[in-house]
């Protein structure tokens, strides 16, 4: 049983026959704090630990809508009920959410201390425990934490199904909607080897071809080689090449280590966001099947749904034929009963006429001489 001030921001849970308990778990009753509904939470026997274990429930968890969240500043106490000063308090704060919707302490008390019969814990098999709220409740922003009217019914597995799922279309449609995103090609190709010698024309002209071949596309580490091997052989040209292709040629040379640098870890890190992209893409062909699964569920789910409505309804069927039949079946036994009542009523009742009727033959017979014999006189 447990007590409760309205004004308060305290309710008490007083544990009869507490060593009686059975199961691992127990709950108090729902109560209401700040606006809010809870219960207490209690493992007589430790959750794990040799120890009493206690914590505060969100007794609403199941109906609250999606991404709920709720902070609490509480403290719980085991009463010393012979010294009030000597009372176990222990005090915390916590977010409770869906998935830690209880919060609280595993090791309490020492199950040890907690049936000292010198202490004041449990006396006459009664623990008295204690949930007080401190401080004002501070929902989390962008959430609804409101306790729901008594009459709300109880949200199903269904319920919250629905909520994840359509939260979960919120996000695949997002997704669809955001522009695609993409590095940057570039067609600056980068390297050089040193040769030694001026190269003759139809070396520069060979070298030249190879150039334009390498920067066709965007620089690869397997043209490296052969980009160096062509701008070597340009950078020392003297001929075949225009001042300003022998500026460039020049420019890229001197830079050729810094630049294939760039472009190499460039290549590496578009290799590691097509990487990535890749596996987003196909968290998202995950998230959308499975959207579409949940759909194909939900209709199944009718479909069964509608099943079970027809089978309720003939079950309803049978079981009013049934009652029908017990019903006639009883009536039967009733006038079966007054049948065997009546019965032996005239059991005795045929004994009786049966008495009289012999009495009547016998006088019967008598006269039926006396008549014979005056017939034959007279007759």
């Amino acid at each position: 049983m447990g007590d409760q001030n309205p004004t308060s921001r305290q309710y008490t849970w007083r544990i009869t026959n507490f060593t009686g308990f059975t199961g691992e778990k127990h709950y108090s009753e729902v109560f209401t704090l700040g606006g809010n509904a809870w219960r207490i939470l209690i493992f007589p026997k430790g959750n794990g630990v040799e120890c009493l274990s206690m914590y505060l429930d969100v007794a609403d968890s199941a109906r609250l809508p999606y991404g709920w969240s709720r902070s609490a500043h509480f403290r719980l106490i085991l009463v010393d009920q012979n010294n009030n000063d000597y009372s176990r308090i222990k005090e915390t704060e916590h977010d409770f959410t869906a998935r830690e919707s209880d919060w609280g302490f595993t090791s309490f008390i020492p199950l040890s201390e907690l049936h000292d019969i010198r202490n004041g814990y449990l006396v006459n098999n009664t623990l008295t425990v204690v949930a007080e709220i401190l401080g004002p409740q501070r929902p989390a922003e962008n959430t609804q934490v409101a306790e729901p009217p008594a009459n709300v019914p109880q949200a199903t597995p269904i319920d919250t199904f629905d909520a994840y799922f359509t939260n979960l279309e919120e996000i695949i449609n997002a997704a669809q909607s955001s522009p695609a995103r993409g590095g940057s090609n570039t067609n600056n190709q980068r390297g050089a080897l040193l040769t030694s010698g001026a190269p003759t024309l139809d070396e520069v002209e060979k070298a030249k071809l190879s150039l334009k071949e390498c920067l066709s596309d965007i620089f690869k580490l397997n043209v490296k080689d052969r980009l160096a091997e062509a701008m070597s052989t340009l950078s020392i040209a003297k001929s075949g090449l225009s001042l300003d292709q022998q500026k460039s040629v020049k420019a890229f040379w001197a830079n050729f280590d810094e630049f294939t640098s760039d472009f190499l870890t460039f290549e590496q890190d578009n290799a590691e966001f097509e990487l990535q992209k890749l596996l987003k893409d196909q968290m998202f062909t995950t998230m959308k099947k499975n959207h579409e699964t949940h759909i194909s569920y939900k209709q199944l789910l009718g479909d069964l749904t509608k099943e079970e409505e027809e089978l309720n309804k003939k079950l309803e069927e049978v079981k009013s034929r049934r009652e029908k039949l017990i019903s006639d079946w009883e009536i039967l036994m009733v006038e079966s009963e007054e049948a065997k009542s009546g019965h032996k009523g005239q059991e005795k009742k045929v004994a009786e006429a049966e008495v009289k009727k012999r009495i009547a033959e016998e006088r019967m017979s008598r006269s039926t001489v006396a008549w014979s014999n005056l017939k034959m006189l007279f007759g």
